[in-house]
């Protein structure tokens, strides 16, 4: 399916995986995911240069390659091959294809291997690589709804096949890796640490094949999917909004999903192939060592009150004088939220009672608004509320506030030139900021 417009999309962590789960295993997925067969059959002709010498590495007979080769080349909507009298050589379309299914092949062994680990034993006379060989999409379709529902009933619902396609695809997996994949519980099935690892194996190799696909598609003038943004506050507000317009001007059918969920969530996002890349304050040290992280800009915190706050007229203000007030801050363990305690930890002074803790930034404006709470923030943050004179900055610096503000990357991400595109109009918005 080729997109025909650009839309951007903000959502909140229930609406995200309301859209995942109901998409199946495939949230951003836009076309099919091929055979598996049809893809060792790809490799292997791109490897040998020839079908003659893949068929007998892939146990079929030349027709029979032939032709996963043409469904694959319609699939795509372009020639993977160029036929020449002494082989068959990748196009162009052929050796991006090529990158992408290599990656998507590399993270099943991977997934297989974790998977392993937690088996018995009795299934390693039999390597990683004879069994990615045996694997089906159909089979791991339906591990990724099941583990993701831990219903087989919701998980049919989800990808359209009956309950029975599930058991039996679930049995014939669980036979071939002889690893226990679900348990039962009290309240319905549960997912074995085998079965998380590999079904987040399979969504990471999943995303690699849309990659694939993306890039294959520019290359013929047709620009189709979509990019999944992870987003904290600032970068909402600061950054994010330019580089969506810019964007837009230049890739206009690239949809734009912008996912607003608690960093931990996005996180667990991130690293299972539902969002490309987050944008927000960043951890030190990184939470998880797969990950890398680039910070764009690190604006100090300022604390911010209504217009006519009675500390506005406070001369030389002091942080005795702030803890004397009632605060809006954000949950516990934010980085915000540690900047906000170290100015009175740090001091030897007891963290002020009467806190209202949210993320929401229109609560806090309101709640601003309407009485001489303080909250701690980045003036570019909430740069409007400042122009307009909804809201007032306190004369004092706090320089020692500042937080990093960057992306977080997968550790191994290949961006499709789109991505790339994207990411560089994410670092020129924050250079901008960075000189006012």
């Amino acid at each position: 399916m080729i997109a025909t417009g650009y839309f951007i999309f903000t959502v909140t962590l229930l609406d995200f995986a309301i859209e995942l789960f109901s998409s199946g295993v495939e949230p951003v997925m836009e076309f099919t995911i091929p055979n598996l067969r049809h893809l060792r059959v790809f490799l292997e002709v791109s490897e040998q240069k020839s079908i003659s010498k893949a068929a007998p590495r892939v146990f079929l007979s030349q027709p029979a390659i032939t032709q996963a080769l043409a469904r694959l080349e319609e699939m795509l909507q372009t020639e993977l091959f160029e036929r020449r009298a002494e082989g068959m050589y990748p196009t162009e379309s052929g050796e991006v294809w090529y990158n992408r299914v290599e990656r998507c092949i590399t993270y099943l062994l991977q997934g297989i291997r974790e998977a392993l680990r937690y088996g018995s034993g009795g299934s390693r006379n039999q390597s990683a690589q004879q069994m990615v060989s045996l694997l089906t999409t159909t089979q791991l379709r339906a591990l990724v709804a099941v583990t993701e529902a831990q219903n087989f009933s919701i998980a049919s619902r989800a990808v359209g096949v009956s309950q029975s396609s599930l058991h039996r695809a679930a049995r014939e997996l669980e036979q071939l890796l002889q690893v226990p994949l679900f348990e039962k519980t009290s309240t319905g099935i549960s997912a074995t640490k085998a079965a998380q690892a590999l079904a987040r194996a399979t969504k990471l190799a999943f995303s690699e094949l849309n990659q694939g696909y993306s890039e294959v598609s520019a290359l013929q003038f047709r620009e189709v999917g979509k990019i999944v943004v992870g987003s904290m506050p600032l970068a909402r507000t600061s950054i994010l909004p330019e580089a969506i317009i810019r964007f837009s001007e230049s890739h206009p059918d690239i949809d734009i999903s912008v996912v607003d969920a608690p960093y931990s969530d996005l996180l667990h996002h991130l690293r299972h192939g539902d969002l490309d890349f987050l944008i927000g304050a960043l951890r030190f040290p990184p939470p998880v060592d797969d990950v890398i992280q680039e910070e764009l800009l690190s604006p100090p915190l300022a604390v911010i009150c209504r217009p006519g706050h009675p500390l506005m007229n406070t001369p030389n203000l002091t942080i005795d004088d702030l803890a004397q007030q009632s605060w809006v801050v954000p949950r516990k363990g934010t980085p915000t939220r540690k900047a906000f305690e170290a100015l009175f930890e740090d001091r030897g002074m007891a963290i002020p009672d009467h806190l209202v803790e949210t993320s929401s930034q229109i609560l806090i404006r309101e709640l601003l608004r309407g009485s001489n709470r303080l909250t701690l923030i980045s003036t570019h943050q909430i740069e409007h509320e400042l122009s307009f004179g909804l809201l007032s900055v306190l004369p004092m610096t706090l320089e020692h506030t500042r937080r990093a503000i960057g992306l977080t990357l997968r550790q191994n991400w290949q961006a499709t030139p789109s991505q790339m595109n994207f990411l560089d109009l994410l670092r020129q918005q924050a250079e901008i900021l960075r000189d006012l």
